[in-house]
């Protein structure tokens, strides 16, 4: 489990294009304390560490992780959102996440709002329903709250330390994200579903 609160960006230097293949990513964590089998939040998505060294970590990303993700199209140089995951008794500064990613998000507009940036998100038809104004949502990793919903469009404002701190200040128009929905979203809807069928 995750927060959503980005600890560092890495940066892809290298990686194998084919089914399981093996990403390495350059990271500024302490890898010596990081174990094998541990599992890191890379952009959004919950990988699994199969082998490191001083200020660098490998995975094992399987092809429908690539093809469901923004990991398809990562290449040497690509930098990556880093959450290390959950220990008992961490702080919970954003919201719980899974780094299971349901799906992709499009940016549709990128606008200034004083120091702020404010960003709109499309949304796939299956997705648009769980996402709600002053919900929670994770982008490419990251804890944010949603301001406005509009159909499938959905809008976060990104504060100066979160355009610092994490890719997001650098998306350009037409630049896809790794989207997970609120896990509380996932289990009301899911609940309402089957409520008839209960009864």
């Amino acid at each position: 489990m995750f927060t959503g609160i980005i600890t560092d960006i890495g940066r892809v230097r290298a990686l194998e294009d084919t089914d399981d293949g093996r990403i390495e990513i350059e990271t500024a964590f302490e890898t010596a304390t990081i174990d094998i089998g541990a599992s890191v939040a890379c952009s959004g998505c919950c990988l699994t560490v199969v082998e490191k060294g001083p200020g660098w970590m490998a995975f094992e990303a399987s092809g429908e992780t690539r093809r469901l993700t923004t990991l398809g199209g990562w290449a040497e140089g690509t930098a990556v959102n880093l959450e290390r995951a959950l220990k008992a008794g961490d702080e919970l500064g954003g919201h719980i996440v899974s780094g299971h990613v349901d799906g992709l998000a499009e940016l549709v507009a990128r606008e200034a709002e004083g120091e702020s940036l404010k960003l709109t998100f499309r949304a796939p038809d299956t997705l648009a329903p769980f996402i709600a104004a002053k919900g929670s949502v994770t982008l490419d990793g990251v804890s944010l709250t949603v301001n406005s919903v509009e159909n499938r469009d959905f809008t976060v404002n990104i504060i100066p330390h979160t355009q610092d701190q994490t890719t997001l200040g650098g998306l350009a128009v037409g630049m896809a994200v790794n989207l997970e929905i609120d896990m509380l979203a996932r289990y009301v809807a899911r609940l309402i579903q089957t409520s008839g069928e209960a009864l």
